[in-house]
């Protein structure tokens, strides 16, 4: 009869086993698996994805310029793309674009708020438009799944487009005139407004709305090329004419021809430079 084999004993020879550390449970938004296999209910929708998404978005809504926003780009868009995939398309482009028009009605209060002086409604302004359009630079790549094959391929249009067009409706329309007034106003004025605050905010308001660029052309014409038509021959005349007559008017003005004297003979008197 065989005799029972004795149990082997522990090898005290090798290191002792570091315990086995339990793996970290992944993210429920990042789980790995098929996508055919995984569901997603209007409650799950509404309780773990969207409001992620929601709070993404106001990050970047309210981020100062030069600020770094911690958010994981890998999950917000892991998070669009299954919303896209179990069919919450539509739902998910319709809260979007409700949560950006409640943030740009918010904008707007804010907005009017500032118009004690035409500097500081600049200012503020300037401000905000460039915050939600440097804003835009982080929302429309996080959507860029849904954009690809919801918005583009359904609705025919452009996330991108879309935002910016809600912010030139909501925001920018109701205040084109004002501030086309006031910035004309201040490019006549030195220094009443910087040139680098000038020249972003008449090319985001073109960028916004070409159209606007046919309230004010001229202060348009200083920082966008060939917003100005075209001179044609007809009216190469009527400049020149226009030309000849303001230099008859200098010339006839009296300060004009006192200085020109007065110069001219403080030369003739000093002699010629050695």
């Amino acid at each position: 009869m065989d005799e029972p084999m004795e149990e082997a004993e522990a090898d005290t020879t090798q290191p002792d086993l570091v315990p086995e550390v339990p793996k970290r449970q992944p993210n429920p938004l990042l789980r790995p698996g098929s996508m055919v296999m995984m569901t997603i209910t209007v409650e799950d929708y509404e309780s773990q994805y969207w409001p992620k998404l929601e709070q993404a978005i106001d990050q970047l809504l309210t981020m100062q310029p030069g600020q770094y926003i911690p958010i994981s780009y890998e999950q917000m868009y892991s998070c669009v793309y299954k919303c896209v995939c179990k069919q919450f398309s539509e739902r998910l482009y319709a809260d979007l674009m409700k949560h950006m028009k409640s943030h740009l009605f918010a904008l707007d209060k804010e907005l009017e708020q500032s118009m004690q002086t035409p500097a500081s409604f600049i200012h503020k302004f300037s401000f905000l438009m460039n915050q939600y359009l440097q804003a835009l630079g982080g929302i429309v790549p996080i959507f860029n799944y849904m954009n690809r094959f919801y918005v583009e391929t359904k609705l025919k249009t452009d996330l991108s487009h879309e935002l910016r067009n809600l912010f030139r409706t909501v925001v920018v329309d109701k205040h084109a005139s004002t501030i086309l007034s006031l910035l004309e106003d201040a490019n006549s004025k030195p220094f009443t407004v910087s040139p680098p605050t000038m020249a972003m905010l008449i090319k985001n308001l073109h960028l916004l709305n070409p159209d606007y660029a046919k309230i004010k052309p001229a202060l348009f014409s200083k920082y966008i090329p060939n917003v100005l038509p075209a001179t044609s021959l007809l009216e190469l005349d009527r400049y020149a004419e226009e030309t000849k007559q303001m230099q008859l008017e200098i010339h006839k003005h009296p300060g004009f021809e006192s200085n020109d004297r007065s110069r001219k003979r403080r030369i003739e008197e000093e002699g010629p430079i050695k």
